[in-house]
């Protein structure tokens, strides 16, 4: 009887081991690990009543119980999902951009998981060196309507968020950037916009934006009080009134976010992991997760320099200037004037060339735009054209237009939304006016999602505090574009001051626009931030007399062949070198913390046995006072020499090694 009890006994611990056994089997099945191909950063995607994933660096969890869902009309996708099959692939291939804002070869290498489920849907997650990135992709017939998509985020600890926090969903995206504990975000709080910069306090950065956004809502993001943060997108607009010549009030939305086909890839959601606070500079996820180039004929996009007259009143002045100075045809010619001088290729007329906002067709009299257009023609300088987008959308026919009447580009502003119907309507522009050999740059603007590699001819987006905010844009938040804004895509920021001050003493009003920083720091904005339509703000009077800063900055390429972040820190300082074919050019800027900061950078970039010469304009003695003061040196360098820099508050350095 005891030997019967012991043997029953027995088989019981059997039984239990061997459930356990098959449990653990059973959630190995529902744990699926992908990893970087260097090893260094890894998701693993839990399956049970919803997809769950942890994003890892090495052995350190940075984001833990995430997840994802994607409500439709008659289903829930991510909701008690079963999982029917799994795939894997590695991709190591090379791209190149047709615009080529970083490299002019990209490095594209990543392991891919594609997860397949019942009920005709599937997730795609992307481990690359630098990021994690997943996509949902639907296979359904017919249209579907988005209700929502869960996009859940969780903070292992306490973290550091840095982000622009607009007051709704009709914003231009130019909120300076606040800087947010985690835990200290409640959902009672303003939401955020993409990108969103996290410091994990753990010498890691993570980087949050989306790309390949098509026919779908941008995406914000909101406190979810448990230390976290979940998604929210504006919802589909249905009836709009009248609200003045630039915009439209929505009158009515859906109760959806996106209508839209069944059969598709969705927006990338992805993160960018760095130890290193220059990587993120460097990085082009954007690009590898984009759309692919949908345009045959390309050699007709021109990127470069435009002289712009707004932020100065166009108002040149002078001995040479014998004209009454404003919106009219004299002083217009004194602009393509002025960029035929320097090489400037571009000149964008801003509002006032049209005799009516609302109205692209008939020009101001005063302008004489087709006489304009001829001389600038003469030149060798392309006319830029400023349009609300109401206009653009109301006259839709004007792309044929301006092609007519030797047009070179169209800067259309204030968007404002990034609703399913404002994302379409960015992507139609691109497409019309690819076809009619147009390039665009997007004001009043959303972030850059990728549709500026689908159709290569939208050289920028502004979405940024830019100097047109004059007192509003300071180096204390400046200093976090390349880094933020900047590292996701084309930024139209509008640089080029030739006033300067601190903050402290800081006064400018149009036509005397200046701007806070040293001259040495404007300098080198035209190098550390990109753009592929990048202005020249300030007047071509000062331009003229800053004979020197103006040959630098009109040598500026807005194409790179190779980017290097030098030294860099997150809302301190960034130095980064590029590279167009043989020369290099650095651009350095720091905030307003220090009086002062010094760096000693190697140029291990530079070619073995080779000499060169490097003309740098840097700040001053005095410029921590007197913005103004910068010096401009010379001197020989070969690999391995080193580069002393000194960057005095809101400084920067500028050089050419050539």
């Amino acid at each position: 009887m005891r030997n019967l009890k012991n043997c029953l006994t027995m088989k019981k611990q059997l039984l239990l081991v061997l459930l356990f056994c098959i449990s653990l089997h059973s959630y190995g099945q529902k744990t699926h690990q992908l990893v970087s191909p260097d090893g260094n950063i890894q998701a693993l995607i839990n399956i049970s009543d919803k997809i769950y994933y942890d994003i890892l660096y090495q052995k350190d969890t940075l984001l833990k119980h995430c997840n994802l869902q994607m409500e439709l009309e008659k289903q829930k996708i991510g909701r008690d999902p079963k999982l029917i099959k799994t795939s894997r692939k590695s991709v190591n291939e090379s791209l190149n951009p047709v615009i080529p804002l970083k490299y002019s070869t990209v490095s594209n290498k990543y392991n891919q998981l594609l997860l397949k489920f019942k009920g005709d849907y599937s997730v795609e997650f992307r481990a690359f060196d630098d990021g994690i990135a997943y996509r949902f992709i639907t296979n359904k017939k017919g249209m579907i309507e988005v209700g929502n998509e869960i996009f859940q985020v969780n903070f292992p600890d306490n973290y550091l968020l840095h982000m622009q926090q607009p007051g709704g969903f009709k914003t231009a995206y130019e909120e300076e950037y606040r800087h947010v504990q985690s835990q200290e975000w409640k959902s009672t709080g303003p939401m955020a916009l993409l990108p969103l910069l996290i410091d994990t306090r753990k010498d890691y950065k993570i980087l949050i934006c989306e790309s390949a956004l098509t026919d779908y809502p941008g995406l914000f993001l909101k406190s979810n009080d448990r230390n976290g943060m979940s998604s929210v997108f504006p919802k589909v607009p249905l009836e709009f009134g009248e609200d003045g010549d630039r915009s439209l009030k929505i009158l009515k939305e859906a109760n959806y976010i996106a209508k839209t086909n069944g059969q598709r890839c969705f927006p990338w959601r992805y993160f960018v992991i760095t130890k290193d606070d220059g990587q993120l500079i460097e990085n082009t996820m954007t690009y590898k997760l984009a759309d692919k180039n949908v345009l045959e004929d390309t050699f007709w996009i021109k990127p470069g320099l435009a002289s712009w007259e707004w932020w100065n009143g166009a108002t040149p002045y002078g001995q040479d200037v014998n004209f009454v100075a404003g919106c009219n045809l004299d002083t217009y010619k004194y602009f393509i004037d002025f960029a035929a001088h320097y090489g400037i290729p571009y000149i964008i007329m801003d509002e006032g060339w049209a005799k009516s906002t609302r109205d692209p067709y008939t020009p101001n009299p005063k302008v004489d735009l087709h006489e304009l257009i001829r001389y600038g023609k003469e030149k060798n300088v392309g006319i830029v054209l400023w349009l609300t987008w109401l206009a653009v959308e109301n006259n839709f026919d004007l792309f044929e237009t301006f092609e007519k009447w030797g047009v070179k580009g169209i800067k259309i502003d204030f968007m404002d939304r990034s609703d399913q119907w404002m994302v379409n309507y960015y992507e139609k522009v691109a497409k019309e006016a690819a076809k009619h050999h147009l390039f665009i740059d997007f004001h009043g603007s959303f972030k850059p999602s990728g549709l500026e590699y689908k159709y290569p001819n939208v050289l920028s987006y502004e979405g940024v505090r830019g100097m047109e905010q004059m007192g509003g844009c300071r180096p204390d938040n400046s200093i976090y574009f390349p880094f933020i804004r900047n590292a996701v895509g084309p930024m139209d920021y509008t640089p080029g001051a030739m006033l300067s001050m601190q903050p402290e003493i800081y006064r400018s009003e149009r036509p005397n626009s200046a701007s806070i920083g040293t001259r040495a720091y404007q300098m080198a904005l035209f190098v550390l931030f990109e753009s592929g339509i990048q202005m020249m703000a300030d007047n071509p009077t000062l331009y003229y007399r800053n004979d020197e800063c103006t040959r630098f900055i009109t040598q500026v390429p807005q194409t790179w062949d190779e980017t290097i972040a030098l030294a860099a820190k997150v809302g301190e300082y960034a130095i980064v070198a590029k590279r167009k074919r043989d020369k290099w050019f650095i651009g350095g800027m720091t905030n307003n913390q220090e009086q002062q900061r010094e760096f000693e950078l190697d140029t291990d970039f530079l070619k073995e046995g080779q000499t060169y010469r490097m003309t740098s304009f840097e700040d001053g003695k005095n410029a921590n006072r007197q913005a103004m003061d910068y010096r401009k040196n010379e001197r020989t360098l070969r690999k391995g020499d080193k580069i002393l820099i000194r960057l005095a508050r809101n400084g920067g350095f500028a050089a050419v090694i050539e």
